[in-house]
């Protein structure tokens, strides 16, 4: 009998659904909304009220196009936490709707880990072996966990302050860059020289990570070199972006290669909206090379939000009949 869940994402500002059977992604469609770019940054009530627009479209499209009738779905799986609330909830109150209306269980997901599943997305022979290690870097989120199969994680490092993600995209406001400036370093980072400018890498002991510090010095260089010379960002802003792109991309795999090493795990896997970023997947790929990892990285609809992560990581709560109640709750920061 084939098991399928549509899968519904809705932390933030994309509303996404997607269809899985038996592992299988069928659909994963995902509506962006542009809105914010005007305000320099996510707008919740805005977000939420797209939300509302937009999901009873996109799962109509997830199911359209994945060739599936309601009667045919046996779970509704949706995004519980981390986020912002009123997305959250909007996502969470449509799913439980809907599960009521079919008489099938509910499925609550945990955002950061469904983004570590996005890893076990394809052909079986191309993903990751258990256990492997997963560095997941987002807006709001920068981790390494090691896991020991779809389930069974655990959080080895992480940061005690700003998360990657925030790190770029506070970076480009510095620099005068719309939002989001994350792609935005990443293109201008390409053109650029890295080496033309030194950034600090903060000392953190252990696996965990700390981006505050960074920020403040660019912020610092910036006013500094601004002072000297108005027009100073404009004409070096390619070196610039490769600069700050190269020491983020430093802290990372420094940590992801010292992780390595105290596990002796060399399944090297990274998830999350900044593993979009090619400065860092080309690097990742460079380093394996080195240290004899096998590497692993997401296609890119799959590292930035998305609804087929959660659908995927539905099905294997399924398996092990992890539902939850209607009168299931979200929370905007949830541990694992």
């Amino acid at each position: 009998m084939s098991l399928t869940i549509l899968g519904i994402e809705s932390s933030c500002d994309e509303t996404a659904a997607s269809v899985c059977r038996d592992g299988i992604i069928l659909s994963n469609i995902i509506a962006a909304q542009d809105i914010h770019s005007r305000y320099g940054g996510v707008v919740p009530e805005l977000a939420s009220r797209a939300h509302i627009q937009n999901i009873l479209p996109v799962v109509d499209q997830a199911l359209l196009k994945a060739e599936i009738q309601l009667s045919s779905l046996n779970a509704i799986a949706f995004t519980q936490s981390p986020g912002l609330i009123g997305s959250l909830l909007v996502g969470a109150g449509f799913a439980k709707s809907l599960a009521l209306s079919l008489n099938i269980p509910l499925i609550a997901v945990h955002h950061m880990l469904a983004h570590v599943i996005a890893n076990l997305i394809g052909d079986p022979d191309k993903i990751p072996a258990f256990p492997f290690l997963c560095l997941t870097v987002s807006g709001g989120h920068t981790q390494i966990v090691i896991c020991e199969s779809p389930l069974n994680m655990r959080v080895i490092g992480e940061t005690t302050d700003d998360a990657a993600g925030e790190a770029f995209d506070k970076s480009a406001k510095l620099l005068g860059l719309p939002y989001p400036g994350g792609p935005l370093i990443d293109q201008h980072a390409a053109k650029g020289d890295a080496s033309r400018f030194v950034f600090p890498e903060p000392q953190i002991p252990g696996l965990n990570f700390s981006f505050s510090g960074l920020k403040t010095a660019i912020l610092y260089f910036v006013q500094n070199e601004k002072a000297k010379d108005p027009d100073f960002v404009e004409k070096n802003l390619f070196d610039i972006c490769a600069s700050i792109q190269g020491r983020i991309v430093s802290i990372l795999l420094n940590k992801l290669k010292k992780a390595s090493l105290e596990t002796g795990i060399k399944n090297i896997c990274i998830a999350g909206g900044v593993a979009a970023n090619k400065g860092l997947r080309n690097q990742l790929n460079e380093l394996g090379k080195k240290q004899g990892w096998k590497t692993f990285i997401p296609k890119m609809e799959y590292c930035t939000d998305n609804a087929a992560m959660i659908a995927l990581t539905g099905f294997y709560k399924f398996q092990k009949k992890d539902f939850v109640p209607l009168s299931a709750t979200v929370s905007a920061r949830a541990s694992w």
